[in-house]
């Protein structure tokens, strides 16, 4: 069973971790420079790499 959480918040943005390097990064709008976000992952990795 998955935890519920509320965030209040500007704007959502839907998108996939991709890998980068040793880890992996989500690609959001210049336009969000500077700002504080949070990430919330919403499905088990595809990938696991023994971490």
């Amino acid at each position: 069973m998955a935890n519920r959480f509320e965030i209040d918040g500007e704007e959502v943005l839907d998108g996939e971790v991709k890998a980068f390097g040793n880890s992996a990064h989500v690609t959001v709008p210049k336009r969000w420079r500077g700002a504080d976000v949070k990430v919330v992952r919403i499905s088990e990795p595809a990938e696991q790499d023994g971490e």
